[in-house]
């Protein structure tokens, strides 16, 4: 082990909001080493954007605050210094010209994340930026060694070529949650930090998919028959209004679409309400969502329809003749009724219109696309330090919020990371100005 080195600022963690905090650091003239324990930074962030990077969304503000539920005000702050149209400024001036989609999602003009993630690394490495990877962060010198009392400048990284010991002017901490821990987010930051007694919101699964439980109105089994799995798993539901209701009676109703997997549902709809489903399964032991099949017809239409005479015709000829019902939406009515309320005219066409789900688990958390819980904001302040541990900021996904997906995760994460950078900046100036005092 070598002697220990000092650093003026470290950031840990390579994704987003570390790399913005970096960026902050650096814009107010110190000098900047980053840790990651991957090979490369921004693992994650380059994944997400495979199918086109999701920057942000062009909602206007406050609705854009509401999607981060509870935590809208905290956000909202973080969001007061950088928002989605300063993301977009922001990655102008890496040249990275931006464009809004049809769903109000805005997205880099060639789709792809790896050109702004070098863009950025380059503009980082010109103001100074130290990258150090292959890095995994221990903790504090002290801290389980059974000698003094760890301080929070103090760090322990492993490394390579063994451990590396660092004494820091000020840190950032930006690891991440538990969500696709092979790519770096592995949640191993969470005891190191409850030992520093530390208030830690259990890490959940959050913009997940969720299994499905037993099947009612006669129809026996759980979760999907070996037919419909075989035939319709991977294939989306579209367009459908989407119902539940939470554990403390919040209604949620929204268009658009889902997929169907070997286990149950997942994609953009399901995640958009997954906190609530999440929530009140964790309450109830379960979740009932209910779909509207026909979101384009209301039902007494749709009764009429389904009740007109269908002579010679089988019902399934009968839905897709008169309600252009067929596929996959067809083969759903089928999962949830049985024969007998299959033919059951009147109680078809309200689960045409009202067709339930019984969700019964999340998907675990390695397979989510982000996690809530996490650092809890009421033991930060509001430039995002710990208040019981002077000179450690943190920011991104490890602390205790969430958001759906559209751009919003993205957004928030790299304005909390703006906000830590700036603030973990000026509280070392203060720091080094009144040692100069003294």
């Amino acid at each position: 082990m070598s002697a220990t080195e000092t650093l003026q600022a470290v950031v840990i963690g390579g994704g987003p909001a570390g790399l913005m905090a970096a960026e902050r650091l650096a814009a107010a003239g110190l000098q900047v080493d980053l840790f990651d324990a991957m090979a490369s930074v921004g693992r994650k962030f380059l994944l997400a954007g495979k199918g086109g990077l999701n920057l942000t969304h062009s909602e206007a503000r406050p609705r854009f605050d509401s999607r981060y539920h509870e935590r809208a005000d905290a956000v909202g702050r973080w969001l007061d210094r950088f928002d989605g149209p300063a993301l977009r400024a922001w990655a102008a001036a890496l040249g990275i010209d931006t464009f809004v989609g049809s769903s109000g999602r805005v997205f880099p003009t060639d789709m792809k994340a790896a050109p702004l993630l070098r863009a950025w690394l380059h503009r980082l490495r010109a103001s100074g930026v130290r990258l150090h990877m292959r890095h995994r962060w221990l903790g504090w010198a002290g801290q389980d060694e059974g000698g003094a009392p760890p301080q929070p400048a103090a760090l322990r990284f492993l490394t390579p070529d063994g451990e590396r010991r660092v004494h820091a002017g000020v840190v950032v901490l930006a690891l991440g949650g538990a969500s696709w821990p092979r790519l770096g987010s592995d949640g191993a930051w969470v005891p190191l930090l409850q030992a520093r007694d530390q208030a830690v919101a259990p890490l959940r699964a959050a913009n997940c998919g969720f299994d499905l439980g037993a099947r009612r109105d006669g129809v026996e089994g759980a979760g999907w028959s070996p037919f419909f799995v075989e035939r319709f798993a991977g294939q989306p539901v579209k367009p459908v209004v989407l119902r539940v209701t939470g554990p403390q009676g919040e209604d949620f109703a929204r268009q658009g679409e889902f997929v169907i997997t070997a286990t149950g549902i997942e994609g953009s709809l399901v995640y958009a309400a997954a906190h609530l489903i999440r929530d009140t399964i964790a309450a109830r032991g379960e979740a009932v969502v209910h779909l509207d099949l026909l979101p384009a017809r209301d039902a007494d239409w749709v009764a009429r329809e389904v009740a007109h005479p269908r002579g010679s015709r089988s019902m399934g000829s009968h839905l897709k003749s008169r309600l252009g019902l067929e596929g996959l939406k067809a083969a759903l009515l089928h999962e949830v009724l049985s024969k007998e309320a299959h033919a059951d005219t009147a109680q078809l066409a309200r689960t045409i219109k009202h067709l339930p789900l019984r969700l019964t688990a999340a998907r675990p958390v390695a397979e989510a696309i982000s996690t809530a819980g996490g650092l809890r904001l009421e033991g930060l302040d509001e430039a995002l330090m710990l208040r019981s541990l002077p000179g450690v900021f943190a920011a991104g996904e490890m602390l205790d919020w969430e958001a759906p997906t559209g751009g919003y995760l993205l957004t928030a994460s790299m304005a909390s990371g703006w906000v830590a950078g700036e603030g973990a900046a000026r509280w070392l100036a203060a720091a080094q100005s009144s040692a100069a005092s003294r």
